[in-house]
């Protein structure tokens, strides 16, 4: 039995086809920093600095430091999922920036127990191993003002992907984003386009015979090499920092609609072309020191628990977040889409800013 379900567990993470997938390279729409996440991840007009690289290239263009170093590690149900990013960022010259951002999901040490039985049919514990299931990208960032569009701000990603599952097969990837802000006054517009050329990922397996022959009497269907389509994204954004209280307190709202062209979602509007999911969220600080976050994302459609009615549901996250000389701290409590206490995550984040004399 355990062996069925392990060859199952297989079939569901590898059987792709050469076709565009709805869901595809998914990790890489969880978000990184606490700060953005405890604004429901509606940032990309927002963002600042170095994990600009992730949510849009243009805004690596408002880092006032020579390098920033971005650090977030986050575990998810149960802490059998973990999460960890790093970002590096320097500014070229004054009109340039460049990043570099690290990613990886994983699930860890899965028991493998194909051979839990010896070739006289013999439960032997000592010929379970075990395997690490892991998403890995690498984000290549640039960006530039443009002196002769006063406001406009221009960036993009190139990023590679590995997906591996343990030595039984993997994918290798890659992509393009676009990303584009334009400030007027205290407005602050964002365009950020992901997979905009759309995401190859090559998929290939690495199955031993008697695994295939496994597969075959059981009635599953044996993976073979393919490619994965990943469709673009284009998220929309729009800001505005308020100053209030002898400008001590900033109020900034943010607004994202994330558009997808892949067919019909359980999204509050959809079609068979074109399905749109708002976010919001919100931005309290004083003196730009201490500040308070919140926000309102995952915003579906879905059956209720009698299968009958499509209800809306919103996923709620709160944030706090510390600057202090060239550290800034962030504090999220946030998941990925359960909207359940029991999965909520405490996320940290850190930032730090660093100056040649």
């Amino acid at each position: 039995m355990r062996k069925l379900l392990f060859i199952t567990s297989l079939i569901i993470a590898g059987t792709l086809s050469a076709q565009v997938r709805k869901y595809s390279n998914e990790f890489l729409n969880i978000g990184v920093g606490a700060r953005a996440l405890g604004m429901g991840n509606a940032n990309v007009s927002s963002v600042e600095g170095v994990e600009s690289g992730y949510w849009n290239p243009a805004g690596l263009l408002t880092q006032k430091n020579d390098i920033e170093v971005g650090l977030m590690h986050a575990e998810y149900f149960a802490s059998i999922a973990k999460y960890d990013y790093v970002g590096v960022s320097k500014r070229i010259d004054s009109n340039s920036v460049a990043a570099l951002s690290i990613l990886r999901f994983g699930v860890d040490n899965i028991p493998n127990t194909l051979d839990l039985k010896d070739a006289n049919g013999n439960i032997d514990y000592s010929r379970i191993s075990r395997f690490n299931v892991v998403d890995f990208a690498a984000l290549l960032s640039y960006a530039r003002k443009l002196p002769a569009l006063k406001g406009v701000e221009l960036g993009g990603n190139f990023k590679v992907i590995r997906r591996k599952l343990g030595d039984f097969g993997g994918a290798w990837g890659f992509g393009l984003d676009a990303g584009a802000r334009y400030n007027y006054k205290k407005w602050r517009f964002a365009a950020m386009a992901r997979d905009v050329t759309g995401t190859f990922n090559a998929w290939s397996y690495n199955l031993k015979p008697d695994q295939i022959a496994t597969l075959v009497q059981t009635g599953n269907e044996v993976p073979t090499s393919s490619l994965e389509i990943t469709t673009p994204k284009l998220i929309l954004g729009l800001s505005r920092t308020i100053h209030v209280w002898k400008d001590k307190i900033t109020i900034l709202p943010e607004v994202n609609l994330i558009n997808t062209f892949d067919g019909m979602r359980n999204t509050v509007i959809n079609s068979k072309l074109w399905s749109m999911e708002p976010a919001f969220g919100l931005e309290i600080g004083y003196k730009g020191l201490i500040y308070l976050r919140a926000g309102l994302g995952n915003i579906q459609k879905e059956l209720n628990d009698r299968a009958t009615l499509y209800i809306t549901t919103v996923q709620p996250n709160f944030g706090v977040g510390i600057k202090y000389r060239i550290f800034t701290l962030d504090y999220a409590l946030t998941d990925i889409g359960d909207r359940s206490m029991a999965l909520y995550s405490n996320i940290f984040s850190l930032k730090i800013d660093i100056n040649h004399k």
